[in-house]
């Protein structure tokens, strides 16, 4: 009796373990095909709504902004030719303000969720190379939090109305990055100091 004990402990045991292999293996293979997978935008943007101040609030690293320390902005205002004026604002480490001024270009209209940036003297922006993708892979309903990257999954901005939003919320908008494939193991939480 003991040895029939002992089978059906072993039977339920490698059963237990081939289970737990099997379910490891499709877990893995879920998050190494999504970041294969197609990157998918916003259905649709409303531009004159997402216009204004964005607070960096994370971000994968990005070699523009290796100057970045701390308290990271974005404004977007309409240029007088209607694209997108950008005014990207940091401070570095002894706290000298660093900025960036671009223009972006909706590629996708009337979705307006994808766009290039390109950041080239004014008198040559005109020039569509040295430009970078700028998707708008999350976005709440009243253009709150919105959560930024490109096709390759190598760039990534977490941005927020607020300076210090909702942890759950930026854990929410961080969770879906992972599930379409971001390697988030780099990211930088943006310190905010600001008033």
């Amino acid at each position: 009796m003991n040895n029939n004990l002992i089978t059906y402990s072993t039977a339920i045991g490698i059963k237990i373990m081939c289970s737990t292999v099997l379910l490891s293996c499709l877990i893995g293979t879920q998050s190494v095909y999504a970041d294969k997978q197609p990157l998918h935008t916003v259905e649709r943007v409303e531009l004159d709504k997402y216009l204004g101040v964005w607070y960096e609030i994370a971000r994968k690293p990005m070699y523009f902004q290796n100057q970045c320390a701390r308290d990271v902005t974005a404004r977007y205002t309409v240029n007088e030719n209607g694209n997108i004026a950008v005014d990207n604002r940091c401070y570095n480490e002894n706290g000298v303000l660093q900025q960036a001024l671009g223009e972006a270009f909706v590629i996708n209209p009337p979705f307006n969720s994808k766009l290039k940036v390109g950041f080239l003297p004014e008198a040559i922006r005109w020039v569509p190379i040295v430009r970078g993708d700028y998707w708008i892979l999350k976005l709440d309903e009243n253009y709150q939090m919105a959560l930024v990257g490109e096709p390759s999954r190598k760039y990534l901005w977490l941005l927020s109305r607020e300076q210090h939003p909702d942890t759950e919320l930026v854990n929410e908008y961080l969770n879906y990055a992972k599930s379409i494939g971001y390697n988030l193991k780099d990211i930088i939480r943006t310190e905010q100091t600001e008033p």
